[in-house]
């Protein structure tokens, strides 16, 4: 394709970049992120969730990692900020009995004091003197996390160099060493940084715009040069590429 055509298809991934809940299916079979982690979070939950705890999900997304944590309904209960999300989890988590809430995880969380058992967040924002509040003495804390250098490279491809770190505190020892100073004992966390990789630019057009917190000001328009450079590198390596950076944590609340 020439870079009319090129231009074009990518106008044309941004105008559909929309998701419902967190369902990246639309970029099936174009890019390939190394999500099997040295932990399983899933896993990692399991291992301390039993059927008796009040669990809180913060910042659910679209509720599907919740609901396959498969935990009775009125013992759970679930916040999410994201406006488009917020309305998705009405129509399906509130049918289901459990007690979902509009909510940013930084806000003051809807609930009183001394109520969970056990927190989790996947990917989400918190606020760690919430935490204490809403956890029960002894109450877990769990939280797998997206850290500092995610998709640094590709941001740097598409945009500048030069850019700040949108988030430049999420570092696992940063993180450990908030809690710890809020009265939380550090069960166990790890921290990785593994490949993402790109088949196609359109599909890195839909992800950027997803992804809009860490592309900050990306339009197809204001980085056409960059992406024709991002094209040039796809058709001489077969393949545009990156990092993730993830962390995880599990706390316990201290008296």
């Amino acid at each position: 394709m020439n870079k009319e055509q090129l231009q074009n298809e990518w106008l044309k991934e941004e105008k559909v970049a929309h998701i419902k809940g967190w369902d990246f299916s639309h970029l099936q079979d174009r890019y390939v992120e190394e999500d099997q982690l040295p932990w399983d979070f899933y896993a990692v939950i399991k291992k301390y969730l039993t059927s008796d705890m009040q669990l809180l999900d913060m910042e659910t997304g679209g509720g599907e990692f919740l609901l396959s944590l498969n935990h009775p309904k009125n013992m759970t209960s679930a916040i999410e900020g994201y406006k488009p999300n917020v309305d998705y989890c009405r129509k399906i988590l509130l049918p289901l009995g459990i007690d979902f809430k509009e909510a940013d995880g930084e806000d003051v969380l809807p609930f009183t004091d001394q109520k969970f058992d056990i927190i989790t967040n996947r990917h989400g924002n918190y606020n760690v003197s919430e935490l204490r509040r809403v956890l029960k003495n002894n109450g877990l804390f769990m939280t797998q996390q997206v850290g500092a250098e995610n998709d640094r490279e590709l941001v740097e491809l598409l945009l500048s160099k030069n850019i700040e770190l949108p988030f430049p505190n999420q570092y696992l020892k940063i993180k450990e060493k908030e809690l710890r100073d809020n009265h939380f004992e550090i069960i166990e966390s790890g921290e990785v940084f593994q490949p993402i990789k790109f088949y196609d630019v359109g599909a890195l057009v839909w992800f950027a715009r997803i992804i809009e917190w860490e592309f900050v000001g990306f339009s197809v328009e204001s980085c056409l040069e960059n992406l024709y450079n991002a094209q040039r590198i796809l058709e001489e390596k077969g393949v545009i590429e990156g990092k993730i950076h993830r962390f995880y944590i599990v706390a316990r609340k201290k008296d």
